[in-house]
């Protein structure tokens, strides 16, 4: 085991990106950011370092507690980090509101809020 890690290897490793080549294009699109920094992909993570990242509207939070530099099962891959993320919003909740005036949900509508209520 090495004592630091390539991040967008890490990231990959951990299951955070589920490819190197898609965490390391976020870290070139300055969406990675090590201890507050901006990451290029080579920065290397050690234990101890907060690692953060944007999947869509998703910030991801964690703290690297083994840095791996291969895929590992997913048992494996929560040891190696402690996720700080704060939890994804509910997308169920934001479907059950209907502003008022509106009118009635059209067809596509109410099949939108079926798929979602099957979700739960």
């Amino acid at each position: 085991m090495s004592e630091s890690a390539r991040v967008d290897v890490w990231l990959w490793s951990v299951r955070v990106f589920p490819t190197r080549s898609a965490a390391k294009e976020a870290c070139v699109a300055g969406r990675v950011r090590v201890d507050g920094d901006i990451a290029k992909p080579a920065t290397k993570v050690t234990v101890g370092n907060r690692v953060t990242t944007r999947r869509g509207t998703r910030v991801i939070d964690v703290e690297v507690v083994r840095p791996i530099t291969k895929r590992v099962g997913a048992a494996i891959a929560t040891d190696c980090l402690i996720d700080h993320s704060p939890p994804p919003p509910d997308p169920i909740a934001a479907a059950d509101v209907r502003e008022r005036g509106t009118g009635r949900p059209t067809k596509r509508d109410r099949r939108e809020i079926e798929r979602l209520k099957r979700r739960r």
